[in-house]
């Protein structure tokens, strides 16, 4: 093997999975590094997402990089601000920051004479052996189509891009969205506003889990013996792959079903109104969806100032919003907690491969990987938490750990001739991708739900199988599966 630390790399992304990826390239003896992000800061989707309530729906010690366990987490979701100001010392304390460009955001990668050039908007260029495609898949704000939704002359704006100048307390505030983000503004404002108004589009199973703050003696005690962290770290992802991740993908499991009546529960136990019960009650499994869990999110709607409006949105106005029902609700504030376009990845990056492909002709109907990581014709380039990977039901900083470890196997791989490269054949992505079609039906997700997990096929754009089955899957690379070679002297 010609292992060479003068092998350059780019690292697209800012966020958790960027700041990992140069971590561990460092860790492995490489200095030439970028990190590119568009944002002037980093932490991703921490970074991005700062509106109220705002926090991670995986328990802090377990969303957290392994090697650097946080004995000073607040609470057992920890809220959204704390997490990014985490993400922020990790990267501070590595000596993430020397390899960044903060603020130029790459527009185009090319392919050509078996290295990638690099170019931003900026103007920038440079040229690089590997690429990392760290861009994460929640982070391009999707928007309501609502007629004359420019006509509202009160502040708007998407929940992503939440604007902190503008005021709430005692104001009317609307809501369009039921999904998590939708249920943790509600809980975080009904207190705070003057009227409190949620659009519904389809009713949401809640999961009612407590948040409790960490006592100062845990954290002490997290402190003095960091070895009771990694057993925390570890009991947790045991019992999250048990109890969840391997769960939703097998439809008709015990632990679907148990979750299944504890929400049920929830609902019948926590809302008084039998009217207001029946609009919350979705007509689908529970987890068809992404499974909401909040304390409290019921409680707050029972608030008197709290208003859950089922009739559909007709129109927008410049007072607020109409219904079909004819009825003009009045809006000083309106939130847009309307979700992501999920299939975007690298997107709106162009980026061309091997004899010029274009990534938007091999994606034209729909983004796919190779075990979410290699796209073929596409050498010496991979992504973290890339297309139908498991987004939904693992812990993410898990998984891109995971992932991680792999693509430094294929790298070294690839360093293994002179000038290699590598990249999956597309023998072995039409076979997995046939595979991850056949899975997907025994999973939770096709059981007669609409939701951000369905291509447009219908068909899960996620890990279809059980987080055992995820590590055998990337403990080592299947070499046949993968096409190593050298440029083509021209």
């Amino acid at each position: 093997m010609t292992r060479s630390s003068d092998k350059s790399f780019a690292v697209i992304g800012g966020g958790m999975a960027g700041i990992l990826s140069v971590i561990k390239l460092r860790e492995a003896g490489f200095g030439k590094i970028t990190l590119f992000e568009k944002a002037d800061q980093l932490g991703g989707t921490w970074r991005e997402n700062t509106y109220p309530g705002v926090a991670c729906d995986v328990p802090s010690h377990l969303y957290s990089y392994s090697f650097e366990l946080n004995p000073d987490w607040s609470h057992l979701f920890s809220p959204g601000p704390e997490i990014h100001k985490y993400l922020l010392n990790v990267a501070t304390k590595y000596q993430v920051l020397q390899h960044c460009r903060l603020g130029d955001e790459v527009s185009q990668l090319t392919f050509e004479s078996g290295k990638w050039k690099v170019e931003t908007v900026s103007g920038f260029e440079d040229i690089f052996d590997f690429v990392v495609a760290a861009t994460g898949v929640l982070h391009h704000p999707s928007y309501p189509s609502i007629s004359q939704l420019d006509k509202f002359e009160g502040h708007m704006f998407h929940s992503a891009r939440w604007d902190h100048s503008v005021e709430i307390e005692g104001k009317s505030l609307g809501i369009i969205g039921t999904g998590s983000t939708a249920v943790q503004i509600v809980a975080a404002t009904a207190e705070k506003v003057g009227k409190l108004n949620l659009f519904q589009r389809t009713p949401q199973w809640v999961l009612q889990v407590q948040n409790p703050s960490i006592d100062d003696k845990d954290k002490e005690k997290y402190r003095e013996n960091p070895s009771l962290m990694l057993d925390l770290h570890e009991e947790l992802s045991k019992s999250f792959s048990d109890n969840f991740a391997n769960a939703v993908v097998d439809a008709n499991s015990k632990e679907v079903k148990i979750l299944e009546e504890l929400c049920k529960m929830n609902l019948a136990h926590t809302v008084q109104d039998p009217i207001l019960r029946e609009k919350l009650r979705p007509n689908y499994r529970a987890a068809c969806k992404r499974l909401v869990i909040s304390p409290n999110f019921y409680e707050a709607l029972q608030s008197p100032n709290a208003n859950l409006i089922t009739s559909p949105i007709m129109q927008a106005e410049p007072e607020g919003i109409r219904t079909q029902d004819g009825e003009l609700h009045k809006l000083d504030v309106l939130v847009l907690a309307t979700g992501f376009r999920v299939d975007r990845f690298m997107r709106p990056i162009e980026v061309f491969g091997r004899d010029g492909i274009s990534l938007d002709q091999v994606w034209r109907e729909r983004p796919s990987a190779y075990l979410a990581i290699s796209i073929p014709d596409f050498p010496n380039m991979f992504m973290l938490n890339g297309p139908n990977g498991p987004v939904g039901n693992f812990s993410l900083i898990e998984v891109a750990e995971v992932q991680f470890a792999y693509i430094m196997q294929l790298v070294e791989r690839a360093m293994s001739i002179e000038n290699g490269l590598i990249s999956a054949t597309h023998r072995a992505a039409e076979v997995f991708e046939a595979e991850r079609i056949e899975a997907a039906k025994n999973t939770v997700w096709v059981t007669g739900c609409k939701s951000w997990y369905l291509d447009d096929r219908g068909v899960p754009a996620a890990w279809p199988w059980n987080f055992e089955h995820f590590r055998e899957r990337m403990a080592k690379p299947i070499e046949s599966d993968y096409e190593l070679y050298t440029p083509v002297s021209v």
